[in-house]
């Protein structure tokens, strides 16, 4: 699978996430869940978030890469550096954040961080990146990354 490869998903409205609990994302993104999909091409299988628009409001995707070099690539993709902001939260963890309209073609907010051969990324609808980092940190924190 490429660095730069987005989870292919369908609504499920009965959907569930081992790893992050609905009501909390709820709070965590500011919209109702109507739907979960999951993506199990990836290692810790990708989950998408859907309210009611047709778009996601929440992509989580843990990608397990061969190497440290292949995991920042992942975040380079997510978050490129020209147009984004340095993250480090976690303690341990590195990579970049942007808000809104900040990268050209993309809707809503990113998070992405590696550490070691792992990157963990959120992408949001909302504009605000503290959403997704907030997402991503409970997801590092849940599977003990």
């Amino acid at each position: 699978m490429g660095v730069a490869e987005l989870p292919v998903a369908q609504k499920d409205p009965a959907g569930s996430c081992p790893y992050l609990d609905t009501q909390w994302v709820a709070e965590a993104n500011g919209q109702k869940v109507t739907a979960i999909g999951v993506d199990n091409r990836f290692d810790t299988p990708a989950r998408v978030f859907w309210s009611y628009p047709e778009e996601p409001q929440l992509t989580v995707m843990v990608r397990h890469m061969s190497s440290p070099q292949e995991a920042m690539a992942v975040v380079d993709w997510a978050a490129p550096i020209e147009f984004t902001d340095p993250a480090s939260d976690p303690e341990g963890w590195n990579g970049g954040r942007h808000g809104g309209g900040a990268v050209p073609e993309r809707i809503g907010a990113a998070y992405s961080e590696a550490k070691g051969p792992v990157a963990v990324t959120v992408f949001t609808n909302q504009n605000e990146s503290v959403k997704a980092q907030v997402v991503a940190e409970q997801v590092i924190a849940n599977l003990n990354l």
